[in-house]
C-alpha cells in the first residue's frame, strides 16, 4: 500500500513537471478558477496571487514563497519557506517578527568575503544560520573595489558600457553551470521536501540574485507558472527599489561615485538576466525538468515529496 502511495505522488510530481513545459497560454487556461460575470481569469489570478511581504526595519526584500497557483490548481502553501535579503542590521522589534515565523533552518547563500563586509546574520536565540555559499563570480569584491576607488573613469571602465550587464548574465549562467553551486541549491530544495523539518529561509545580500535563482527553481518545480515565478522574481525591483536609490544617493553625496547610476544593472533584477540562466538549462540538460534530475540530481522521490510537502 506504501509503495502504491509513492508511485502515486511521483507520478503527480512527473506529471505536474510535465505540465510546466505547456505553452504559456494553455497553462494559464489550466491554472485559472472560473471567472464571475465581469471578472477575468487573469484578474482573478493576480488578486490570487499577491506577494506577501514580512515588514522589518532591517531588511526590505523578506517575503513568503507560498500564495501561488499551480497548473495542478493546487496552492504553494503560506509558512513554510522565506526568501529575504541580508538578515545582518535586524533590529530587536525583527527579531520578535522573525522570531514569530517559526523558523527552524536558515540557509545564507553569501560568500565570505560578502559576510565578512556586511556581518553575520542577526537571528533570534537557538537559531544559527547555514553557510551555503553560491558564488558571485567575484562580483562582490569587484564593486568594493570599483566603489572603494573614487576613481570615476576607472568605475566607468568596469562596470559601464553594458559591461555590468555582461557581468550579471555570466553569474546567471554559473547558477546552471557550475557543480558547487547546483550542488548548494539541491541541497536547499532537499531540506525543503524534508517533511520533518519546520520552516526555512534562505537569502543572499540583496535577495534577489542566488535567492531570486532559487525561489524561481522551487516554484517552476512545484508546477507554478512560469509566468507567475518570473513575476516573483522581478518583484525583488518593487521592494529594493527606495532602498537602492538611498544608497545610490549616499554615494553621490560622499562623493566616492560621480555617477552611481553605473550600479542599477547590479542593483536590479532584469529578464535578461533570468533568461541567461533559463537558456543555459535548456542548452545543458534540455529544459527545466532535465536541470532537475541531471543538474541538481533531484530524484522522482524527492520531487514527490516536494510537491506533498508545499503544494495544498
Amino acid at each position: 500500500m506504501r509503495r502504491a502511495r509513492i508511485r502515486l505522488a511521483t507520478a503527480a510530481a512527473a506529471a505536474a513537471l510535465a505540465l510546466g513545459t505547456l505553452p504559456a497560454a494553455t497553462a494559464t487556461a489550466a491554472a485559472a478558477p472560473a471567472a464571475p460575470a465581469g471578472a477575468s481569469a487573469r484578474a482573478l489570478l493576480w488578486e490570487a496571487e499577491t506577494i506577501r511581504q514580512i515588514p522589518l526595519q532591517g531588511a526590505v526584500n523578506v517575503r513568503d514563497v507560498g500564495g501561488y497557483l499551480t497548473y495542478t490548481g493546487g496552492r504553494v502553501r503560506q509558512g513554510l519557506v522565506y526568501r529575504s535579503d541580508a538578515l545582518s542590521k535586524l533590529t530587536a522589534a525583527d527579531l520578535t517578527t522573525v522570531s514569530g515565523l517559526g523558523l527552524t533552518k536558515v540557509v545564507d547563500f553569501r560568500i565570505p568575503m560578502e559576510v565578512q563586509y556586511d556581518g553575520a546574520d542577526k537571528l533570534p536565540p537557538g537559531l544559527f544560520a547555514t553557510s551555503r555559499p553560491v558564488s558571485d563570480l567575484g562580483l562582490y569584491g569587484t564593486l568594493v573595489g570599483a566603489i572603494s576607488s573614487g576613481d570615476p573613469v576607472k568605475q566607468e571602465q568596469m562596470l559601464g558600457g553594458g559591461r555590468a550587464e555582461a557581468y550579471m548574465r555570466d553569474i546567471y549562467r554559473t547558477f546552471v553551470t557550475s557543480p558547487e553551486n547546483r550542488a548548494q541549491f539541491a541541497a536547499t530544495l532537499r531540506e525543503i521536501a524534508d517533511g520533518g523539518q519546520g520552516p526555512l529561509l534562505y537569502h543572499c545580500t540583496s535577495g534577489k540574485d542566488r535567492t531570486g535563482w532559487m525561489s524561481y527553481v522551487l516554484l517552476r518545480a512545484l508546477a507554478v507558472p512560469e509566468s507567475s515565478a518570473a513575476r516573483d522574481y522581478l518583484a525583488s525591483n518593487t521592494f529594493r527599489a527606495a532602498y537602492d536609490a538611498q544608497v545610490r544617493a549616499g554615494l553621490r553625496q560622499s562623493g566616492r561615485m560621480q555617477n552611481p547610476d553605473l550600479l542599477i544593472p547590479l542593483q536590479e533584477v532584469r529578464q535578461d538576466y533570468l533568461d541567461s540562466a533559463t537558456a543555459q538549462l535548456e542548452a545543458d540538460y534540455g529544459g527545466f525538468y532535465g536541470y532537475l534530475t541531471q543538474g541538481l540530481g533531484l530524484d522522482l522521490r524527492t520531487l514527490a515529496r516536494l510537491h506533498d510537502r508545499m503544494v495544498r
